[in-house]
C-alpha cells in the first residue's frame, strides 16, 4: 500500500497539481495585497475618504461596550455583530483580478494549442504493401 500511495503521489499530475496550488496561494495573496494595499486606497479617496475594510452595518451592539465603533475592529472587538460589506467588497475586487488572470492564462494556453494543432506535420511514411508497389511500378517502368 505504501508503494503504491508512493507511486501515487510522484506521478507527474499530482506534482503539477501540487506546484498549481502552492503557487496559487502566492498569488492569491499577491492579489489581495493588490486589491487591499494598491487599488481599494485610490478608489476610496475618489469615494470621500472611504476605507471600505471599515465598512460594515451594525447589526447589534457589543456587550462589552455600546456603540457607535469607529472602526470595525473596535466594534468587533466590543462583541458587536456586523454586515462587513466592505471586506466583501475587497473579496469581489480580488476575485474579479484572479478570474482575469485566469482567463488570460487559459486564452494564451489555449493560443499555443491551436498553433501546434496548425502547424503542419510531416507526412507519415506510406505503409509498406504501398511502398512494396511502387518498387514493382518502378522495376516494370524499366
Amino acid at each position: 500500500m505504501l508503494k503504491e500511495f508512493k507511486e501515487f503521489a510522484m506521478r507527474g499530475n499530482v506534482v503539477d497539481l501540487a506546484v498549481g496550488v502552492i503557487i496559487g496561494a502566492a498569488f492569491g495573496k499577491i492579489v489581495d495585497s493588490l486589491v487591499k494595499d494598491i487599488i481599494m486606497p485610490p478608489i476610496g479617496l475618489l469615494l470621500g475618504k472611504v476605507d471600505f475594510s471599515n465598512l460594515y452595518i451594525l447589526l447589534k451592539d457589543g456587550d462589552k461596550l455600546a456603540g457607535p465603533y469607529p472602526t470595525l475592529k473596535a466594534a468587533q472587538d466590543a462583541g458587536a455583530v456586523t454586515l462587513n460589506y466592505g471586506l466583501f467588497v475587497n473579496a469581489a475586487f480580488t476575485f474579479v483580478i484572479v478570474a482575469f488572470a485566469v482567463f488570460l492564462l487559459v486564452k494564451g494556453i489555449n493560443n499555443l494549442r491551436r498553433k501546434e494543432e496548425a502547424a503542419p506535420a510531416e507526412p507519415a511514411a506510406p505503409p509498406e504493401d504501398i511502398l512494396l508497389l511502387r518498387e514493382i511500378r518502378d522495376s516494370l517502368k524499366k
